[in-house]
């Protein structure tokens, strides 16, 4: 990246940043990205892993936003097919919630609003007949099933931070914005990495940090800007299998809310989400109420045979979501749509912008970082045409036909010395980029060190090199979730190889 003058600084490494990012580094702008913790360390890691439309948007009449977001979803799929897929998701009907015409009309609108898709569309379903029905108590008879994606949402940041690394922007973790003075044309900014202040000029200042927008317009820029945020925490608890099958459910409860139970890392189920305003002055460390376990509980209680407790719960997270302020009553009926608003300073026509991202969700990124490439246009208007709809992102070229299975096998045969529970999960997490981490390895003993649970050192210099990766938290809860199956034996032996990498670094 040139080190003179930045035509974009970006604060906030989550999905809204890297999407943007990813997008101006492919339009030829200059670009330098800033994240105070990991990628994806907040919000964009505490996700539903969803890529979809958002079903029950439709009740909100917010049919705009469910049309774009099923449209990204087509186009996420065919750009990243190792880490999005298609899941097919049961709704059992309960009597005493939404009639089943209302349900049935609105699947139908669903699917109409992009009758492109290559999912499969809606139909009902007759659980005392179809497996769907095996796991769900006796009582709900009927429903409906309908497509949506399942998604890796960490690593689908960090793949936008590696592509606009790949196409010359500058990405940096554990850096922190300090400050941002308007100088003429250009910002004059400060910034924190290793200890040290640094300077750096940049001709558009873009505040994408989710929970701490509001906090950096107002308190380090001193600005006043238009829009405003509201703090919303969404948590899902993980529990041991409650179901055979890799079909989801959409839950309807009596509070007009609805819980998703999703298979999660082979041997588990997640169950979430919650809503519910955020009132804590650190994003990075809310955490899931007593209260909010409960709910989760009692409402798979309501639908599945088998019954859980709080004591099941063998991992939680949350995640403090940044919804731009439409002044709506209730947490759930908040848009989950983004907002790009444009300030500048009103006593100096050539002032330089300041860009700031409102809401957004993870299926709308792509869109999201277009939009505010033509909101930029005019300020910077040597960036170069819209190119993301149809480009992959890093390991989604992994075949002419995106097919997973076949890619699967294809490594099977290459690498036929890994355990086919390794190669599957490699594909799943790097898909092509396998090819890159395994160069030159012909054998087992080639892998490198072993950490346990199926790890080699071969896997740890790939993502230490290529994806940011600086502890063992970034490695076994971001870029995997690995956290769920290993002990703190081999914890520590991943502690302590990237420990050793770090200082060599240094």
């Amino acid at each position: 990246m040139k080190q003179d003058i930045l035509d974009i600084f970006i604060i906030g490494g989550g999905i809204n940043g890297g999407g943007i990012a990813r997008d101006a580094a492919g339009r030829g702008l200059n670009v330098m990205l800033v994240e105070q913790a990991d990628l994806a360390s907040a919000t964009s890691s505490a996700s539903s892993k969803l890529i979809h439309g958002g079903l029950r948007y439709l009740e909100y009449y917010q049919f705009a936003l469910v049309r774009k977001a099923l449209i990204e979803r087509e186009i996420l799929l065919n750009s990243a097919p190792h880490i999005i897929w298609p899941a097919r998701f049961v709704i059992p009907h309960n009597q005493h919630q939404r009639p089943k015409w209302l349900v049935r009309l609105g699947l139908f609108l669903y699917d109409s609003l992009n009758l492109k898709q290559k999912l499969k569309f809606s139909r009902s379903v007759n659980l005392t007949k179809e497996p769907y029905g095996d796991a769900i108590k006796a009582e709900y008879t009927a429903g409906f099933v309908y497509s949506d994606c399942r998604v890796h949402d960490s690593r689908l940041v960090v793949l936008n931070a590696q592509d606009a690394a790949d196409k010359g922007a500058s990405i940096n973790t554990h850096t922190s914005f300090a400050t941002a003075k308007r100088d003429g044309k250009l910002w004059q900014i400060s910034y924190e990495k290793d200890g040290k202040t640094h300077q750096i000029q940049a001709k558009v200042l873009i505040n994408a940090s989710g929970p701490w927008v509001d906090g950096i317009n107002q308190k380090k820029l001193k600005l006043k800007v238009k829009g405003g945020t509201r703090l919303i925490t969404g948590s899902h608890i993980i529990v041991p299998k409650i179901y055979e099958g890799d079909h989801c459910y959409l839950f309807q409860n009596e509070d007009n809310r609805i819980v998703f139970a999703i298979p999660y890392e082979n041997d588990f189920t997640m169950i979430g989400t919650t809503d519910k305003a955020f009132d804590g002055d650190n994003a990075h460390k809310v955490k899931i109420s007593k209260q909010e376990t409960e709910y989760l509980c009692e409402i798979a209680n309501q639908y599945f045979e088998q019954q859980i407790t709080p004591n099941d719960v063998k991992w939680s997270f949350s995640g403090v979501r940044s919804l731009f302020d439409d002044h709506a009553k209730d947490a759930k009926s908040v848009t989950r749509d983004y907002v790009l608003d444009i300030e500048r300073d009103a006593s100096n026509p050539d002032s330089p912008p300041l860009l700031t991202v409102y809401g957004g969700k993870i299926t709308t990124f792509r869109h999201l970082g277009q939009a505010a490439c033509h909101k930029l246009r005019i300020f910077l208007p040597h960036m170069g045409l819209d190119w993301t709809r149809d480009a992959t992102l890093p390991g989604g070229d992994i075949n002419n036909s995106r097919n997973m299975a076949e890619f699967i096998t294809t490594l099977e045969n290459k690498y036929d010395f890994l355990p086919q529970t390794l190669i599957k999960r490699l594909a799943t997490h790097y898909g092509s980029k396998v090819h890159e981490m395994l160069d030159n390895v012909q054998n087992i003993k080639a892998m490198g060190g072993h950490m346990g649970h199926d790890i080699y050192a071969v896997e740890l210099d790939y993502v230490i090199a290529h994806e940011w990766v600086t502890c063992a938290d970034d490695f076994i809860w971001r870029r995997t979730r690995l956290g769920l199956h290993i002990d703190r034996k081999v914890i520590t032996k991943i502690e302590n190889y990237i420990e050793e990498h770090m200082n060599a670094q240094n």
